[in-house]
């Protein structure tokens, strides 16, 4: 086994985590969780409290990488054409024209998505599953690369419109920020005293650059031992007591993908048993449903995925 030969790849990506971190301060799992996600053509829900950092991520992100950024704030009167683009009526030409939605962007922050109706929600979902859209019978491909992080407030549930569980599914991952330490709240008052970082962040990676990394990570090997150990925990979700709806095939996918993803990030070719350790949690939690009676028992998916993993053989060398 051996270290990726290109320097340049980790050096970028070095590069970028440590811009990133000028903004997000003692968040680097966090940052490399997100980065996993856009180099595996993936998409982020993080579902957090208001304040911690959720908007600064994403436009810190999309900064540095030099990329065209939107953001969406989703209300109960958003329409998917908002989101999408509409085709206007021009007098002068008379023909319709198409204007060009948010949608079209390679870093896209949907704000509270799930504040607005099923209706907006399946527009957005359906363009971050096809990567295009069809509007008047004509597809329009997005952005390349294109990369969505979608938030939820977990303490607000009225007015609200849950995402359904095939739509949970879209999201490779589900991230927490959280509240930072004492000493990192100390660091962030400091830095912030007369300027926020966000404003004098630059590119320190291209948009070709992390178009020529998405595919790079398809050359990370993984062994047949290690797809064996992570179907063996996907097929487990779905035949235990505990659980109503298990992992999909497209959970096991993006946990494969994932996977290269990480071990690409953190320097490898190949894939060992703790990169999938790693990515289980976040990649599963928002996947996997209790059924009512294992929830009345105080059973939780966190506290399922820890026993689950405990459980199942891990490959050895």
């Amino acid at each position: 086994m051996s270290m990726i030969q290109v320097d340049r790849p980790q050096q970028s990506i070095e590069h970028l985590i440590q811009n990133i971190e000028k903004v997000l301060i003692g968040k680097r799992q966090m940052i490399e969780l997100g980065l996993v996600a856009l180099l595996a053509k993936g998409h982020v829900l993080l579902e957090d409290v208001p304040g911690v950092g959720k908007t600064m991520f994403v436009r810190a992100l999309a900064k540095s990488i030099g990329s065209e950024f939107k953001r969406i704030q989703f209300t109960p009167d958003l329409l998917p054409t908002d989101v999408t683009g509409v085709s206007i009526y021009n007098q002068k030409t008379m023909e319709f024209e198409f204007r060009k939605g948010p949608i079209f962007a390679n870093v896209i922050l949907a704000d509270e998505i799930n504040r607005t109706s099923p209706k907006t929600q399946s527009a957005m979902l359906e363009a971050m599953e096809e990567h295009s859209i069809t509007i008047d019978g004509y597809t329009y491909k997005l952005e390349q690369p294109f990369f969505v992080m979608a938030t939820q407030n977990p303490l607000e549930y009225e007015g609200t419109f849950p995402l359904p569980e095939a739509q949970l599914d879209r999201f490779l991952l589900q991230l927490h920020l959280g509240y930072p330490t004492e000493k990192e709240e100390i660091s962030m008052l400091t830095r912030m005293s007369f300027k926020h970082p966000i404003e004098e962040l630059q590119p320190v990676i291209s948009v070709e650059e992390i178009i020529d990394l998405q595919e790079k990570i398809k050359q990370v090997k993984v062994a047949e031992s290690i797809k064996e150990y992570m179907v063996r925990l996907c097929q487990k979700t779905r035949s235990h007591p505990y659980v109503y709806l298990g992992i999909s095939p497209r959970g096991t996918l993006a946990l494969y993908k994932a996977t290269q993803a990480l071990a690409f990030i953190r320097g490898r070719d190949y894939v060992i048993p703790d990169d999938v350790k790693e990515l289980v949690p976040p990649i599963f939690r928002h996947r996997i449903i209790l059924k009512p009676e294992a929830r009345m028992e105080g059973e939780t998916a966190e506290r399922f995925i820890q026993q689950m993993m405990n459980e199942t053989r891990v490959p050895v060398s």
